[in-house]
């Protein structure tokens, strides 16, 4: 397994906190002041197995469910 980068911990850790499941929206909200490009982060994590949502590259109102934590 390929290591973490900060913006993909923080996903998870903002994911963790707000009880496993957080809509897209919302998530680029909690880090539009830290990073940019949270949909292609997104993608990376659902191919590590951290995440999931529907589709390839999640829409505005895609649900992201935390399915392994760190």
């Amino acid at each position: 397994m390929s290591e973490l980068t900060k913006e993909e911990i923080f996903i998870i850790e903002k994911l963790r906190e707000k009880g496993g499941k957080l809509i897209y929206k919302e998530l680029q909200v909690c880090c539009e002041n830290e990073f940019e490009g949270v949909r292609l982060i997104l993608k990376k994590l659902k191919e590590k197995g951290y995440v999931d949502y529907e589709g390839m590259i999640p829409g505005f109102s895609a649900e992201i469910a935390l399915i392994k934590d760190i």
